[in-house]
């Protein structure tokens, strides 16, 4: 038998009842009283608004709660007075139904918070001034309607006897009548009410993650026992098993469907909010929303409500400029801001974009410069996307002065964070002058992922499926030669693209596999850019529960979680942006110079492409070639310590490329009697570059990696299918020791 429930328990239990369906009933309100503001109702819109606030009136009422429904009241005789007359409400009286709304909200918090003390919660001297500002706009309706101030005798519009004295009335905007429709709907009956009830109920969150744990611990129980039925020859225990796995998987499936919710529920806030800044920072702001039914779980959706609000404020007040600068920039005085939700690749992708002014590189690089986030020397060059990933270091602000929405930079990188910790990305893109997107990248749930299980060091690891691009086999005989290095990091060429390579082993760190096997490489993608991680073997595919770390290895930066695999043995979740981050892959410009940030985008160029040594591939800038010749060897003479050869009118000295930069030579170059030379002009000054062999001049627009500690290279690239070094000449001058002389200097003989 059920123990009986006590009155008081049964008033909590009511109280609660009433705060969620309220606060529901208010988000309505404030989408449909957006709507009449912006003359895009109908008729219902006026008669649902009522609705909603009359009843909350009688729940409130019914439950004693005295003052909620004193308030509410007030604004059910405002919406009255419009119903009754098929009236849209004017300026005047949205903004006061607005503030009535904001005020009735934070009232029924009160009573979330409190709902063992739900009789008792007072009204505030700022309510009670709302009280007073609707009762007189009231007045103020009637008394322009009749001529003359009548108090109904019928009490229709009565006030509460303890009610403040009317106040002066305030200006009204003429009332405008609501575009005609059917008659007012009835209340539903009894039948359809009942039909309604059967097709939803409500359960409190608690209980829902109460059945996700359980159902997470059968998955686990299901994993282990495919894994014992896979060693047994017992053809009914195999069955049973896999009927065991298709009602496990189905069960899953709809127990997380359970858990999921549009992100419409958290940006049905995003029109009031974009409303109230544009009117305060007089902006006129338009939002645009798709993909508002894209499907995410309750908890991730939590944890991104703050920082797409925050995101959208940003928007708004850094992004869209005035009216005036807009119509100077030949665009509409309305700026637009576009919410767009949508699944790619096992992720939920949620964009803000506006059509604002974009971040402004130079601004953004003095701001870190004066804040001492970075130096001058690594703002120089430093790349558009390390220019924008800028605005989310702490303490970053491009505002000029602190104001009650930015200029005290707490705001993007707690955004940052706050997506990073449940396991998403976020990405800016700017176009200047033009637009800004922020792109949050985020996992569909955080409880059960599909993972793919890997080895190393004969340990096994998971990583999720959501950061796997693809997976690459390198056959034995060709892994030698496959893996590049550029100061020092590995690289291979993917379809002619450099991937940094990471290994698995060393960042775990474990020995190195000396075996000289077949390498396997998992394609990862972090933070929008993509890299190689080298592991030992590719075990299989799996749906993992994900089980939080203990508090002793919360530090550890390459892990995400644990997980029980099928044999009852644990095996660590792999933080795919964690390892990347750890093995600098992802470095900016806040942590290294711009000389040594990673790859950097060059203009497109023309070079010319020269070999030394046996098959050495180097480039040097075409703009700075005055000649290319070929000498013979009987026209070299000696200066000093340095080969030099007379060349119009002039003493070109004469630079081994190879011999500066320790390539071992290929062979005797020089059995046909005459070298290749780059004539390369400087500072009114020309050097013969001796190479082995001239092989093409080409355009090159590919991403060159600067390099820092290689005397004479600029840095590497990918050129023609070959990494190519980039040729600092003067720094090679510098290292070779040769004098230069410039024209008509023979007098130095």
């Amino acid at each position: 038998m059920a123990p009986s429930i006590t009155q008081h328990e049964l008033q909590q239990q009511l109280v609660r009842e009433l705060v969620v369906e309220s606060m529901e009933y208010l988000d309505q309100f404030d989408q449909d009283l957006l709507s009449i503001e912006n003359r895009t109702n109908d008729e219902e819109t006026l008669h649902r608004i009522f609705r909603a606030i009359h009843t909350i009136k009688g729940s409130s009422g019914c439950l004693g709660l005295r003052e909620l429904e004193r308030m509410a009241h007030a604004g059910e005789n405002l919406l009255s007075w419009h119903r009754d007359r098929a009236m849209t409400p004017g300026a005047e009286t949205v903004r006061a139904l607005f503030r009535f709304c904001d005020a009735l909200r934070g009232l029924i918090r009160q009573l979330s918070n409190t709902p063992e003390a739900a009789q008792n919660v007072p009204l505030t001297a700022e309510h009670q001034q709302i009280l007073a500002d609707l009762n007189s706009l009231h007045q103020a309706l009637k008394q322009e309607q009749l001529g003359t101030f009548k108090e109904s005798a019928g009490g229709s519009y009565g006030l509460f006897a303890d009610d403040p004295a009317p106040q002066p009335a305030p200006p009204v905007a003429r009332a405008t009548p609501v575009a005609s429709g059917s008659d007012e709907p009835t209340a539903k009956s009894g039948v359809e009410a009942a039909v309604a009830s059967d097709v939803a109920i409500r359960v409190a969150v608690s209980q829902l993650d109460i059945l996700m744990d359980l159902v997470g611990e059968l998955v686990l129980t299901r994993n282990q026992i495919l894994g014992h039925t896979a060693a047994l020859l017992n053809p009914g225990m195999a069955k049973s098993a896999q009927r065991l796995n298709l009602i496990t998987s189905q069960l899953q499936e709809n127990v997380m469907k359970t858990r999921m919710q549009a992100v419409g529920h958290v940006w049905n806030k995003f029109p009031r909010l974009v409303r109230d800044l544009s009117k305060e920072l007089n902006k006129p702001v338009a939002l645009v929303m798709e993909g508002s039914d894209t499907e995410i779980d309750r908890t991730l959706l939590e944890a991104i409500k703050d920082p797409l609000t925050h995101i959208v404020r940003n928007s708004i007040d850094h992004g869209i400029e005035s009216p005036e600068r807009r119509r100077a920039a030949q665009k509409t005085p309305q700026g637009e801001i576009k919410l767009r939700a949508f699944h790619d690749g096992g992720l939920v992708v949620i964009e803000v974009s506006d059509d604002g002014g974009g971040i402004d590189r130079e601004r953004v690089l003095r701001k870190a410069i004066e804040r001492g986030l970075i130096s001058p020397d690594q703002a120089n060059g430093m790349p558009d996307r390390e220019v924008c990933g800028l605005i989310f270091a702490p303490g970053f602000s491009t505002a000029e002065s602190v104001t009650n929405l930015s200029g005290r930079g707490v705001g993007m990188d707690v955004v940052k964070s706050n997506v990073e910790r449940i396991g998403g990305a976020v990405v800016v893109e700017s176009e200047p002058g033009r637009s800004t997107t922020v792109r949050l990248k985020i996992p569909l749930t955080l409880a059960i992922i599909p993972a793919l299980l890997i080895l190393a060091g004969g340990n096994r690891y998971a990583i999720s499926q959501a950061s796997l691009v693809e997976l690459v086999r390198i056959d034995e005989e060709k892994a030698a030669s496959a893996i590049e290095h550029i100061r020092g990091c590995p690289l291979y060429r993917l379809r002619g693209q450099l991937l940094p390579l990471l290994y698995l082993r060393e960042q775990l760190g474990l020995s190195p596999d000396a075996t000289g096997n077949a390498l396997l490489l998992l394609v990862l993608e972090a933070e929008g850019r993509q890299f190689g991680m080298i592991v030992d073997d590719i075990l299989d595919t799996e749906e993992i529960v994900v089980k939080p770390l203990g508090q002793e290895l919360k530090s550890l930066s390459v892990c995400a979680g644990a997980t029980i695999l099928g044999d009852g043995r644990v095996a660590l979740i792999l933080d795919v942006l964690g390892m990347a981050r750890r093995a600098g892959l992802l470095e900016d410009g806040r942590k290294k110079p711009a000389a040594e940030a990673g790859f950097a985008a060059v203009a497109d160029t023309e070079v010319l492409l020269v070999h030394i040594g046996a098959n050495r591939q180097v480039a040097v800038h075409l703009d700075s070639v005055a000649r290319l010749e070929e000498i013979a060897l009987d026209r070299i003479e000696w200066s000093g310590n340095s080969e030099v050869v007379q060349y119009r009118d002039s003493i070109l000295p004469l630079i081994a490329v190879g011999s500066v930069l320790g390539v071992p030579p290929a062979g005797d170059a020089r059995e046909s009697g005459k070298i290749p030379v780059v004539v390369y002009s400087h500072e009114g000054a020309q050097y013969g570059l001796v190479v082995d062999r001239i092989v093409d001049i080409v355009r090159c627009a590919a991403a060159i990696s600067p390099c820092a500690n290689r005397p004479g290279i600029l840095g590497s690239a990918v050129i023609a299918k070959r990494v190519t070094d980039f040729l600092d000449v003067p720094a090679l001058v510098s290292v070779s020791g040769v004098v230069s002389y410039k024209s008509n200097s023979w007098g130095l003989f």
